[in-house]
């Protein structure tokens, strides 16, 4: 599984890359707590509800708390056809603006 740093992903959004979309699993509890401004919030249960719609053209960044739960979802939505990268260790190492 393909895997980014947090910094990584922090420069990839700085360089407003259309095809790039950052999707938080985590519980709607989780990211009242603070998100990445720019990331979708699709929880890890209703992925499989919402990979339909989907564009199979950009490339996904799957984020959660620790790296687990959005490594399961990084493992899912390449096996439904689409480009899903895992932000390793989560946002317990992200060291950058949320909301």
């Amino acid at each position: 599984m393909k895997e980014y740093s947090p910094k990584e992903v922090n420069e990839l959004i700085k360089s407003n890359d259309e095809n790039i979309v950052v999707i938080d699993v985590r519980e709607n509890e989780e990211v009242a707590a603070g998100k990445i401004p720019e990331a979708v919030h699709i929880p890890l249960g209703e992925l499989p509800a919402a990979v339909n719609n989907l564009d199979k053209e950009k490339e996904y960044i799957m984020v959660c708390r620790s790296g687990a739960r959005s490594g399961q979802a990084t493992e899912f939505m390449g096996a439904s056809g689409l480009v899903a990268v895992n932000m390793a260790g989560g946002m317990l190492h992200w060291e950058y603006a949320v909301n």
